[in-house]
């Protein structure tokens, strides 16, 4: 067979493979998404597929099964899937020929390490499973390792406006040492907690300090003894005539409200044109981009700058809004509202903009170096350059995966129990319209105990770009 005809064959082959991967990765797993978000999640945990442990999106297949193994209720085999999905993403070595061959095709043939904010996430449900399970220690551990992760991340980037402290995590610091009696600990956890409320999540994400923060911040300080600190603190938070009360027990209520963003593609075009000495500059001046790339051979850069304008796509998130906008809990005639703590939707975002100049690098010289090889295979055979331009396109697609079973947004409340007593808890959730759906659930703590609930919605409202 001569060469020609194996490199038809060969394109022909790669193309009808590259086709059939065209759809995102949320459509290339539609089955278990819709169980999933119908809420069927034993059939989501089935539609599972196990081949998946070994692929390039193996981070993906560990966070599912440990995030869907965890709301249902097997607590210590979650734990050991997040813990494969954190060390996979932690300890993972490039492999530098497939990232070689992403540069011909596209970032898909890469092994997916999870996005920044996810290896956080990870980390933040097994601490979530340890609580469940009465083991506040290992639920620290978890939020020290969070920390520690988040100070890695944060030297990854140079940009002023990344995301360097997690708020909802120092808070949930001082949930559990609270939990333990630590006030002291509890009080620095909630004081850092609020230090980046005030700062960082004000300016990034609009959001104001948890009502319920305020309340343990004022808390801890009175029976720590820091009366100087208590009482500057009812003052800032406007609660000059309140007065801490310990309950016989308590209830710290989690709710996982929506899903999070999924990841689709969007393109840009950019115009080629020559740039100083041997390089070709693809700008987009509606953006303010302008990017330069070394092309050394002559007719390599004239065959360039005849494309005039190029399109690359990238990585973009989508969001799924939420359904429910708010939610209340109901005991003993009081109603305790739960507040926001941690947009992760918002987070998402961020965690991706961080990164967005790296994408349009990467994106542009994958765009530059299939051109350059497309020019280059034209001068000798002006057919298998053409069919090697087919095959360029084709294969143009940005890395669309993510973990999606993650929720919106996270809201939390505390409310007092009685001790050795069944105490009735009823959950109110309220849509944008329309009427609310209620929960009803019963506990019956020890004296002195703080008990841990998480609660799942995972309805959402269309998005208003599709995926």
């Amino acid at each position: 067979m001569n060469t020609a005809k194996s490199l038809r064959l060969a394109f022909s082959f790669f193309a009808l493979v590259t086709l059939q991967a065209c759809a995102t990765y949320y459509q290339q797993h539609l089955d278990f998404n819709y169980e999933f978000e119908h809420g069927d999640l034993q059939q989501a945990l089935n539609a599972l597929k196990g081949s998946e442990a070994e692929s390039k999106s193996r981070f993906l297949f560990f966070a599912n099964k440990g995030l869907l193994l965890s709301v249902l209720g097997d607590y210590e085999e979650s734990n050991a899937f997040l813990e494969k999905a954190f060390l996979f993403g932690e300890d993972y070595r490039i492999n530098y020929f497939n990232e070689g061959v992403s540069y011909f095709t596209n970032p898909n043939f890469t092994v997916y390490r999870g996005e920044d904010h996810e290896h956080l996430m990870v980390l933040y449900f097994k601490a979530i499973n340890y609580l469940k399970m009465n083991q506040p220690q290992d639920a620290l551990v978890e939020c020290r390792r969070l920390n520690i992760r988040l100070n890695q991340l944060t030297d990854k980037y140079s940009s002023p406006h990344k995301l360097q402290r997690d708020a909802f995590i120092h808070a949930l610091m001082g949930i559990i040492y609270q939990s333990t009696k630590d006030y002291n600990n509890a009080f620095i956890a909630y004081r850092n907690a609020l230090d980046v409320y005030e700062n960082e999540y004000a300016k990034m994400f609009h959001m104001t300090v948890p009502e319920q923060l305020q309340k343990d911040l004022v808390n801890t300080a009175y029976w720590t003894g820091f009366m100087d600190e208590f009482e500057n603190y009812k003052t800032k938070f406007g609660m000059q005539d309140y007065t801490p009360v310990q309950p016989d027990a308590e209830l710290v209520f989690f709710w996982h409200n929506g899903l999070a963003p999924v990841k689709t593609e969007w393109g840009i075009n950019f115009v080629i044109a020559p740039g100083p000495g041997n390089t070709m500059l693809f700008t987009n001046e509606s953006m303010g981009m302008v990017f330069s790339f070394p092309v050394e051979e002559e007719n390599d850069r004239r065959g360039l700058a005849a494309l005039q304008i190029y399109r690359v796509v990238f990585p973009r998130y989508v969001e799924r809004p939420l359904y429910f906008q708010t939610a209340n809990l109901e005991t003993n005639g009081t109603e305790y509202p739960l507040q926001l703590a941690e947009d992760v939707s918002k987070v998402a975002f961020q965690s991706l903009r961080q990164r967005m100049l790296q994408e349009f690098a990467k994106g542009l010289l994958r765009a530059a170096l299939k051109k350059v090889t497309e020019q280059s295979l034209r001068k000798k055979d002006e057919g298998l350059g053409a069919l090697l331009g087919v095959v360029n396109a084709a294969t143009e697609k940005a890395d669309t995966r993510n973990w999606q079973t993650l929720p919106h947004s996270i809201f939390y409340s505390r409310i007092p129990l009685v001790a050795d007593e069944k105490n009735e808890v009823k959950l109110k959730l309220l849509p944008g319209e329309g009427s609310g759906t209620d929960y009803s659930f019963t506990y019956q703590p020890q004296k002195g105990r703080t008990l841990f609930h998480t609660f799942s919605s995972l309805e959402s409202l269309a998005p208003s770009y599709s995926f």
